[in-house]
């Protein structure tokens, strides 16, 4: 510090808010600071600053999954919103192999170690009992896609309007009744989501057909579109996720059932191909990059002392009509 300030002709006080990205330095004098820096290969010592300053500047996330579309749009959200706001990210997955409150707690263990000023854990399962998450004393924390009693603030979408949205919509267009392609059984949202289907054709004064389990993959829609797609009763179908409506579509073309002429189709999600599907989807929107930007301003919120409620922050769910529903047409044999 004392060679930048001797070769750029400051103070080292002046170095170290340089470093420290404080405001109380003048464009030209932080410029000529910068070059300084870099010329002699200098960077502040985090440990030794975040003594000083009570922070290390990092947010540690912990994630079980890389391999779903919400689980990347939610990190990407996190990402940009935290390096916005001057964070680094440190990034754990969780092992899968353990239990998961264990596996959330190892993961939380670990970056308490690593120096984290704050936690963000994404976990979407049933296998999370209410208050099982054990954080340090005091650490920042959120939950993203967990609604279960979490004593710290957590985020979710609103599975059940969401999902009434998409019944609401076949039913209005005609359908005598709705189908529904459920996501895996230990899935918390697809639980809320196979529940508000059923709640809304009770209420309609529809009979519910049996679902079908699904696993959130195109494959397992496939199966599930196979099936339905023999059944010349079916003529609209929400599945639970985009990529399972894909699935579906694909098995009611090759079995000759036109969509949307002879079923209409819902997805949920809204994932960027929807509009590229064939038809374009018809699907519930959720923004999971607003979930991360959302965890990160209530982490921070919390780091810089600020109270934060605990409990479920619900984000708004849409429906996105395009061209994969259409009106009710009663087949000639009805």
């Amino acid at each position: 510090m004392q060679d930048v300030a001797v070769r750029a002709g400051v103070s080292g006080q002046t170095v170290s808010r340089v470093a420290n990205n404080s405001e109380r330095v003048a464009a030209a004098t932080r410029e000529r600071v910068l070059a300084v820096m870099s010329e002699l290969g200098y960077r502040p010592n985090v440990a030794a600053r975040a003594l000083r300053s009570g922070s290390f500047g990092s947010i540690g996330v912990v994630v079980f999954s890389l391999d779903s579309v919400g689980n990347v749009g939610t990190i990407n959200g996190i990402l940009a919103d935290a390096t916005d706001r001057g964070y680094a990210i440190e990034l754990i997955r969780a092992q899968s192999a353990e239990s998961t409150d264990e596996a959330v707690s190892s993961a939380v263990t670990r970056l308490h170690q690593e120096a984290v000023d704050g936690i963000i854990v994404i976990v979407e399962s049933h296998l999370l009992p209410p208050g099982s998450l054990a954080f340090p004393p005091g650490m920042p924390s959120v939950v993203i896609q967990s609604d279960n009693g979490c004593e710290r603030p957590s985020i979710t979408a609103d599975q059940d309007h969401g999902s009434r949205l998409a019944v609401e919509h076949l039913l209005d267009l005609g359908h005598p009744t709705v189908h529904h392609i459920t996501g895996p059984l230990e899935s918390k949202a697809a639980e809320q989501r196979r529940d508000a289907w059923l709640r809304c054709l009770t209420e309609h004064g529809v009979d519910a057909p049996e679902s079908i389990h699904g696993d959130w993959t195109a494959e397992s829609g496939y199966r599930a579109g196979l099936r339905l797609a023999d059944d010349p009763r079916v003529s609209a179908v929400f599945a639970a996720n985009d990529q399972m409506a894909l699935g579906a579509i694909r098995a009611f073309h090759e079995r000759g059932r036109s969509v949307p002429d002879d079923i209409s189709v819902v997805g949920f999600d809204d994932i960027s191909e929807s509009p590229y599907y064939w038809p374009p989807l018809t699907t519930v929107r959720q923004d999971f990059a607003a979930a991360g930007s959302l965890a990160v301003a209530l982490v921070i919120d919390q780091i810089d002392g600020r109270a934060v409620a605990p409990g479920a922050h619900v984000l708004p769910t849409s429906l996105v009509p395009r061209r994969s529903t259409a009106r009710y047409r009663a087949r000639a044999n009805d």
